[in-house]
Order: structure tokens, then C-alpha cells, then sequence
């Protein structure tokens, strides 16, 4: 028993219940946000971390496959060729990173490459999510379309990228793919369209959990203390989502993201940031993180005003995401739409 209550037991439990908060109050991927957090407490190499990550994942996001699909709301033919693609991929990754690294040294640097590049790319698919949000609430939205003509062949493709991220790195099943699928089927429902990502994303995290406890083995110590920690965080989060200003928050998770990637590529001794551990740049980091937050209020003021809004002010994210828009005097009234939006709005960014 001494061997499980240890200081790592309960720090990977109190990060696993904060970040699985964060996913019931957003929606947004686990992945992106355990892995790295993980990494950083040092609980355990990359290749452990992840393989560990991707385990659990696959058994909380099981429940909410089975929820969805229960209530008919999934995309069965999408999700059929989506799988198709990340499957294999998610399969092979592991394999075909192994097989470039080399030693179990080189693994670890290589791994935190992967995920440092991957969590860059996750922060700029949240913030074109957002940016696609907003579109989407002042256009009043693409016309629905719940049953839409699929593309095979760009479908698989990105079920493949995102297969290849995952089984790397345990990134991209909530990011990559999710952006994909709000930019090829717009007409497509926000709850179709989540429940159609939780759906393939069962197959292929536990294809990508299966091949990497083949590699890797898998440290129990690491999962059980993410399952629960995790599993009450998402219940939480869950329940308080509509009493929380979520745009924020997600705003928020863009600058973690890009800060965290960026200090797993430090750490990793990625060529313009430095050598690796013995020559880290924290002060660096911070920095960027602290220009994101003065900058990012600016450049999404000016996002703003490119789809007739002021920079500052009335209407607030809020209202925008509660389905309001300014009158030409600037007082805000409800859209006629104002239901389904609210509804849309609490599920795709």
C-alpha cells in the first residue's frame, strides 16, 4: 500500500481532477492538457505518460461514446470513414517513431518534440475554433444539415493525421479533428458533430493505447490515479459548464497550450530555443505567455470588428455566445435563433 500513497499518487490525481474540470467545462480535449501536465510534474518519461494518457482516455471516453450513441446523434457514415483512416495510422505511429529514434534517450527527446509541435497545433486549431464561432453566431450559421453528402477521401485523410497524432503523442483526437470536421460539414450539428468525434475517437485511442502498451508496457501507478482523479474532475465540470464564462477559459487554454508546447521543445533542445534540460528558458516562456495575454484582447478586438462588432464592450462574449446581437443604436436583442445557437455554442469551441 505505501507504494501507491505516495506525493506522484496524489499529484497525478489533483492534476488528472483540474484538468478533467477543464474538459467538462469545455468540451475541449484531455489529451492536449494531462499529457503535458504529466511530463512536467516528472512522474515519468514521455513514452510512459503517454501510453498511460491514452489508456485512460480510451475508458472515459467509451461512457460518453455509448451516451451519444444511445441517443442516435452520432454520424455513423462519417465516423466510418474517419475511423478507417485513424486507425492504422494510430496503430503504426508508435512503431514508426520508435523505429526513428533509436535509443530510449533519443525516444524521450524525439517524443517531447512530437508533443510540443502537437500542443502548438492544438492551441491554433482552439483559436480557429473560436474565430469560427464567432462567424458562425453574427452569420447565423451554415444551413443545417444533419445527413451531409460525405467526402471519402478528404475524410480518411484526416482520420489518418489525426491517428498518426494521437498514437505519438495522445494529441489531436479533440483538436485536430474536431476543427477538421466544423470546416468539411458546417451544416452538421454541434451535438452530431461531437457525437460523432466521440464515437470514432473509441476505436482509434484504444488502437493508439493497445500499440503503445505493446511498446511501452503500462505503469498502473500512473493510471489508476488518472482514472480518478479524472472521472470526478469531468462530473464537475460537467455541471457547473453553464454558470461559468467558458469563451475565457478557453482563451485561457490557448496560451497554456502554446506556453506548454513551447516549453516541452525547450526542454527537448529544440534547435532556436536551446540544447535541452541543462539550458532550459523559463523566463522566455513566461514571457511569451504574458505577451499573449496583453496582445491576444487586441487581435481578437480587431476580429471583432471585422464582423461589425466594437473592439471592446457590449455585446460581451457572453451575449455573443448566449445568441444576442447589437441593434444599430448598439443595445443587444436576442436572435430569433438565439436557442439553437446557445445550444451550438456550448458544444463546438
Amino acid at each position: 500500500m505505501g507504494d501507491w500513497l505516495t506525493v506522484d499518487f496524489f499529484s497525478i490525481i489533483a492534476a488528472a481532477f483540474v484538468v478533467g474540470s477543464v474538459v467538462g467545462l469545455t468540451g475541449m480535449g484531455g489529451g492536449a492538457l494531462m499529457t503535458p501536465a504529466l511530463i512536467f510534474l516528472g512522474v515519468g518519461d514521455a513514452s510512459t505518460v503517454v501510453t498511460a494518457d491514452l489508456t485512460a482516455a480510451a475508458i472515459y471516453k467509451t461512457g460518453g461514446a455509448v451516451t451519444h450513441a444511445r441517443e442516435g446523434k452520432p454520424s455513423w457514415a462519417l465516423a466510418k470513414w474517419l475511423i478507417l483512416g485513424s486507425v492504422p495510422f494510430a496503430l503504426a505511429g508508435p512503431w514508426i517513431l520508435h523505429h526513428l529514434a533509436g535509443s530510449a534517450d533519443d525516444l524521450d527527446t524525439l517524443l517531447k518534440k512530437c508533443i510540443g509541435f502537437a500542443l502548438l497545433l492544438a492551441a491554433a486549431t482552439y483559436a480557429l475554433r473560436l474565430v469560427i464561432n464567432l462567424r458562425r453566431v453574427r452569420g447565423g450559421g451554415a444551413e443545417a444539415d444533419p445527413d451531409p453528402r460525405i467526402r471519402p477521401l478528404v475524410t480518411v485523410a484526416v482520420g489518418a493525421l489525426g491517428g498518426l497524432l494521437v498514437g505519438v503523442t495522445s494529441v489531436g483526437s479533440g483538436s485536430v479533428i474536431m476543427i477538421a470536421l466544423v470546416m468539411l460539414y458546417p451544416g452538421l450539428s454541434a451535438l452530431r458533430l461531437v457525437g460523432t468525434d466521440l464515437v470514432q475517437a473509441v476505436p482509434l485511442v484504444l488502437s493508439a493505447a493497445i500499440s503503445n502498451i505493446a511498446l511501452n508496457g503500462l505503469d498502473w501507478h500512473l493510471l489508476v490515479p488518472l482514472v480518478l482523479g479524472s472521472t470526478p474532475g469531468t462530473i464537475l465540470g460537467s455541471r457547473i459548464a453553464p454558470k461559468v464564462p467558458q469563451s475565457f477559459i478557453r482563451r485561457g487554454i490557448v496560451v497554456v497550450l502554446t506556453m506548454s508546447g513551447l516549453a516541452l521543445l525547450d526542454k527537448a533542445g529544440w534547435a532556436p530555443l536551446g540544447s535541452g534540460e541543462d539550458q532550459t528558458h523559463p523566463v522566455l516562456i513566461a514571457l511569451v505567455g504574458l505577451a499573449m495575454v496583453v496582445v491576444l484582447p487586441f487581435v481578437w478586438g480587431l476580429i471583432r470588428r471585422t464582423q461589425g462588432l466594437p473592439m471592446f464592450g457590449a455585446p460581451t462574449v457572453a451575449e455573443l455566445e448566449g445568441g444576442t446581437r447589437p441593434e444599430p443604436g448598439g443595445a443587444a436583442v436576442g436572435q430569433a435563433s438565439g436557442d439553437v445557437v446557445r445550444h451550438d455554442q456550448a458544444k463546438i469551441p
